[in-house]
């Protein structure tokens, strides 16, 4: 039994360069590295993008007028991002799904970063995913990468509760006198609840037996990007792809319906919506998988709790995530915040959810 990725026999090898890209001078570094990656390209021309939606790292595309369609993304790490991303993992999990037709090309990495090919459309936003014709395509995306075999013939193991308690360990010192942030101790519940609810849900979830695939982990609106003229979306970031449990990877994108800067689980998706999602997914992961394509309602509502119940634990997941970024991130977010905001919506919607009984 194993965590692990493998990637492809024969897969390109990628290219590193010794250099170091400053955070707050990106467009610099990014240059150089232009200089090795497009070397035809007439630097004093290059056009570079700043984007500004990730949470954890600073990313700027780089391009030229004569060729606007090929953009080279350049992606800096954030501020100790490495005790939150497995960064080897996340270089096997890109070259894994773009041997799968999933990712864009990975052109190399640098010493705190990496370089990619830009992927042509939009990232979608809390209304998107609502779209009846969108939510089809993102099910079925899904299906699409669950369905990947990435081990090497060992059982493949979910990281979920290895990654949670690391964690809860990173934020263990927040709950003393040491805290760097006195708000943790008014606002999060206390040590000892958090670790009583973690002990309490591996014992529950890692029982409803949900399967153990390659997962995204991390479906928020902005890693969608939708290509209207394909009619095809794509997923981006794979900071936190691993093996993991199927309910978990769908719960969590249920999830994002809410959107993250301004959090409103209103727009959690009702059961109809679930039903419609998780119906069309089966279909096509079990086409993908060998197991034809009829869903019964029993394997539907099996799912459909499945789901819920893993939501939960994906509030706690991302809930010490914020803690952790509370304590070291130079990203302006609150993310003490949304960590409370998280833990709260866990303790709300658990009684209703632990209420839900998985058809025998």
């Amino acid at each position: 039994m194993e965590t692990e990725i493998h990637v492809p026999v024969g897969s390109p090898v990628i290219r590193k360069f010794p250099i170091f890209v400053e955070e707050h001078n990106v467009t610099d570094g990014a240059m150089k590295l232009i200089k090795q990656l497009r070397p035809a390209w007439d630097i004093n021309h290059v056009k570079t993008k700043l984007f500004t939606d990730g949470t954890t790292n600073k990313l700027v595309g780089c391009y030229v007028d004569a060729s606007p369609e090929d953009v080279v993304l350049v992606r800096v790490y954030g501020n100790k991002t490495e005790l939150i991303v497995d960064r080897d993992n996340e270089l096997k999990s890109f070259q894994v799904l773009h041997a799968n037709g999933c990712a864009p090309r990975l052109y190399c990495t640098f010493q705190n970063g990496l370089c990619y090919e830009f992927m042509q459309g939009d990232a979608l936003g809390t209304q998107d995913v609502r779209d009846p014709i969108l939510l089809r395509l993102i099910s079925r995306e899904m299906a699409r990468i669950h369905a990947i075999h990435a081990h090497n013939g060992c059982i493949p193991k979910p990281n979920l509760w290895i990654k949670m308690r690391k964690y809860f360990s990173l934020v263990a010192t927040e709950f003393t006198e040491q805290a760097s942030n006195a708000r943790i101790q008014q606002e999060v519940p206390s040590q000892a609840v958090l670790e009583q609810e973690m002990v309490w849900m591996k014992e529950h979830l890692s029982q409803l037996g949900s399967p153990v695939v390659l997962c995204h982990n991390d479906l928020l609106c902005k890693n969608i990007i939708h290509n209207s003229k394909e009619g095809h979306v794509r997923f981006i970031d794979y900071e936190y792809s691993s093996y993991n449990y199927q309910a978990f990877d769908i719960g969590n994108h249920f999830n994002e319906f809410a959107g993250m800067s301004e959090l409103d689980y209103g727009l959690y998706p009702s059961r109809e919506m679930q039903l419609e999602w998780l119906r069309v997914y089966l279909q096509a992961y079990k086409l993908s998988t060998k197991k034809g394509e009829e869903v019964s309602d029993r394997e539907l509502e099996r799912l459909y709790i499945q789901v819920n119940k893993f939501a939960l634990a994906s509030h706690f997941f991302w809930g010490f995530w914020a803690l952790i970024q509370a304590k070291y991130s130079s990203i302006d977010f609150d993310f003490l915040g949304y960590a409370v905001l998280r833990f709260n919506q866990y303790f709300k919607t658990k009684p209703a959810v632990m209420a839900l009984q998985i058809p025998e």
